[in-house]
């Protein structure tokens, strides 16, 4: 039944990108996020549905007459630099051809069709789009892990789908932390209040689910977003409360064994996963000092023939940091670049809300920000104890946050640049034409004006 509804699904999308490209980024998304096809069996597993999203796309790009521009923001052309880079130290990687291969083709993938994502991002509709796809991707994880959690009292973990970048239990976790804050955001900006209702028994879910996922990486995680939360609340005397109890509720729920695994981050010198964390992420270090510009290449220090051309008597093993992840694998200029889309990304979070501030019509988007910085501070604090340095979903969300600061500047460069009042509607500027004006309460003028 699974397997029908969710050929049902591609069925129409797949057909639709043709027409309009955005269903083809929906589709693309959704497969890439959720990773449906792993839970199915059959025909509706074999076909390589990101692949095939990806081409409907394209073609709806070609044939679609709708305007697609690429901007030419900070964002863009930082993924299109990264993307060289890598595409130079996986020419030079010293790993086999046929894995190297391999994950160069999915990150080129991912990065290709985040330019794709950029170029049609060119509506606030389109940006909750993708939003929502976020959130039910991962949300769907989250309240099936919440509802798995109460029912076994928190004693088993959770897992993501197999073989995708969310099937290990900490991946899983960070993953859920980061569309926690988006489903926030969605909460604050529905119309209907069954769905608010819904979000927000979805983002209890989720935290539970963060706990049952026994990741001491995506405690600390969560340990920090809520203290940014509270330090940037309003009501810090209402929120904090609030908080701690939830806090409280949730570790009394958990069952000793997970207690006594999260004691050990106190522990971590006698801790040996700890310690063996700490041993690969030198070596990391070791192999980017020992080649600079271009790096081993993809999952160096989990290749033994890799890592044992610098380390001999290495254990190979997954770096497990998001930083030394990139730095290893790529270099320095990689690393670099990497890095500057981060901290471009909390650029444009300050930007956004800089623009949006004061203008109600505008709070979407100042809300946007304020989660969407929440979300990116998950990754990189969760993030520096996994092996998460590509993923997709927070390259989308720094694209969404320069496309909504390139919507926003636009909106106030139109607004600017009419001589008559401007009257909101939505996100876009409606002008008050002379001939409408006579027919407007002076009041009303002045309050346009404002």
């Amino acid at each position: 039944m699974r397997g029908l509804i969710f050929l049902l699904a591609m069925g129409g999308l797949l057909p639709m990108a043709a027409i309009a490209p955005m269903a083809g980024v929906i589709a693309y998304y959704w497969i890439s996020f959720m990773s449906p096809q792993m839970e199915l069996w059959g025909i509706a597993a074999a076909p390589p549905w990101a692949l095939l999203s990806v081409l409907a796309t394209l073609v709806g790009c070609i044939v679609a007459r709708e305007p697609k521009r690429l901007p030419a923001n900070g964002m863009v052309l930082l993924v299109i630099l990264f993307l060289i880079l890598t595409s130079i130290s996986s020419l030079f990687a010293l790993g086999p051809p046929d894995r190297v291969l391999q994950a160069w083709t999915q990150e080129m993938k991912t990065l290709v069709f985040l330019l794709v994502l950029a170029s049609l991002l060119s509506s606030r509709h389109r940006l909750h789009a993708l939003i929502w796809v976020m959130v039910i991707s991962l949300g769907f994880y989250g309240v099936v892990g919440g509802l798995f959690a109460i029912v076994t009292g928190g004693h088993d973990r959770i897992w993501g789908p197999p073989d995708s970048i969310i099937g290990d239990n900490n991946q899983l976790a960070v993953a859920l932390l980061i569309v926690l804050p988006l489903m926030n955001y969605l909460r604050l900006h529905s119309a209907h209040a069954v769905v608010r209702k819904g979000l927000a028994l979805a983002m209890l879910l989720t935290f539970l689910s963060v706990l049952a996922s026994y990741s001491r990486g995506a405690l600390l995680g969560l340990a920090v977003i809520g203290l940014f939360l509270w330090w940037h609340s309003r009501h810090r005397l209402f929120t904090g409360p609030i908080m701690v109890l939830l806090l409280a509720l949730g570790l009394a729920f958990m069952p000793a064994g997970w207690k006594d695994r999260m004691m050990t981050i106190d522990h971590y010198s006698q801790d040996q996963s700890a310690e063996a964390r700490l041993t690969v992420w030198g070596q990391a270090i070791g192999i980017a000092l020992a080649r600079p510009l271009t790096g081993a290449g993809y999952e160096s220090t989990k290749t033994p023939q890799v890592l044992h051309q610098f380390y001999p008597n290495a254990l190979a093993r997954a770096v497990h940091s998001i930083w030394f992840e990139v730095l290893s694998e790529n270099g320095f200029p990689a690393f670099f670049v990497w890095v500057g889309m981060l901290v471009l990304g909390f650029v444009n979070v300050r930007r956004i809300r800089r623009l949006a501030r004061g203008d109600p019509t505008l709070a979407w988007a100042e809300d946007f920000a304020r989660m969407a910085e929440v979300s990116l501070i998950a990754f990189v604090s969760a993030g520096s104890f996994l092996s998460m340095g590509y993923y997709d979903l927070t390259f989308a969300l720094l694209v969404a946050l320069a496309a909504t600061r390139d919507l926003l500047r636009r909106a106030s460069a139109t607004a600017a640049s009419h001589p008559w009042p401007v009257q909101r509607s939505g996100w876009r500027p409606r002008i008050v034409r002379p001939a409408q004006a006579g027919a407007i309460p002076s009041w009303r003028l002045r309050r346009i004006a404002r």
